[in-house]
């Protein structure tokens, strides 16, 4: 709803180099929504095709902070940023929240009022690698956040597609190597494995950051699809499954994980076996626990309240138990080899 605005020149400095651009008024009808902005694009990653832009403007509208730009842009009266704006072709590089919160305020309260935003034109010719280098100012080392895997997806293609080298990169985003090589690799592995959901990030996030994984990964050639099968099918439904209990199950005996990269064990029965074998041996860890089970007050309740019939087999069975405990106990108290040789 800003009052007219006369145009301004100015430049922009990326990259070394400044970029000669004017602000002005544009109608908000003209401009076009950005494919390769990394929201954008992570919204056509989970469509699986490119989207028109009414659907754009329709999934950006779904966004809870796409919800709260329209009241802010509302009460302040207009834009306090600029959209920045391709000249020529009018696609917005940056601020496609901020232009579906103005497109709905158009359509929604004032078509007058809200038919012109404040824009920042930019060459037509501008390069596209100087365009990337723009979003990463606003966004990784700006104030504005992406989603882990819009940030992913923005260095996927500045280091795939723009052939940008890992060193520039990272330090261009002024973050590590290693890190930025972790989101690429994390990124390609969705991709390669058709995984459209963006909130599933997490799961492969910490998927490829287990060494005790990356072993099994290296031993089982079919392993990768057997977890993303499981993420998707809610057997595994947490991300802290991925990150606390599956190296359980990794580092465990190796027969219980063949089973289970072999699919002949559901995941919880496979952590089952692991922490039954971790630190301790499995054959006290099952006596412990039916002892646990025994001195339960509710154990004692459901054996006294048993019929005549169960009864006097439960009897029978803690007689025959008593013996074989009264037996293993004597060998038990025998010396062991180790023992004579102390």
């Amino acid at each position: 709803m800003t009052a007219g605005l006369a145009e301004e020149a100015g430049t922009i400095r990326l990259r070394g180099q400044d970029v000669q651009v004017r602000t002005l008024l544009v109608d908000q009808a003209n401009l076009k929504f950005f494919v390769e902005n990394p929201r954008i694009y992570s919204l056509v990653r989970a469509g699986g095709k490119v989207p028109e832009q009414n659907e754009i403007y329709d999934q950006l509208l779904e966004l809870e902070h796409v919800r709260e730009l329209k009241e802010d842009i509302k009460r302040n009266g207009g834009l306090i940023d600029p959209l920045i704006v391709r000249d020529g072709d009018l696609v917005v590089l940056e601020g496609n929240s901020r232009l579906a919160a103005c497109r709905w305020l158009y359509k929604n309260v004032d078509p007058v009022a809200w038919a012109k935003v404040k824009c920042t034109l930019l060459p037509s010719d501008t390069d596209e690698k100087l365009i990337f280098a723009l979003l990463g100012q606003y966004h990784i080392k700006g104030k504005k956040d992406w989603a882990p895997f819009e940030k992913a997806g923005f260095l996927y293609r500045r280091f795939r597609e723009h052939k940008d080298d890992l060193p520039t990169v990272a330090s261009e985003l002024s973050i590590g190597q290693r890190e930025a090589r972790h989101l690429i690799d994390v990124y390609e592995f969705m991709l390669a494995h058709g995984e459209t959901e963006r909130d599933r990030w997490s799961y492969y996030d910490e998927l490829l950051k287990s060494r005790a994984i990356a072993k099994a990964r290296d031993a089982y050639p079919e392993f990768d699809k057997l977890i993303v099968g499981k993420i998707r099918s809610g057997e595994i439904t947490r991300a802290v499954d991925i990150r606390d209990s599956l190296p359980t199950i990794c580092v465990g005996p190796p027969k219980n994980l063949r089973r289970f990269a072999e699919g002949k064990l559901a995941f919880e029965e496979a952590l089952g076996v692991a922490v039954d074998a971790g630190g301790e041996n499995p054959d006290y860890r099952r006596i412990y626990r039916f002892r646990q089970w025994l001195a339960q007050a509710d154990t004692e309740t459901d054996l006294l309240d048993s019929p005549e019939a169960v009864r006097d087999k439960i009897e029978y069975e803690f007689s025959q138990i008593e013996k074989r405990i009264k037996r293993l106990k004597a060998r038990l108290a025998e010396p062991t080899d180790a023992s004579h040789k102390n």
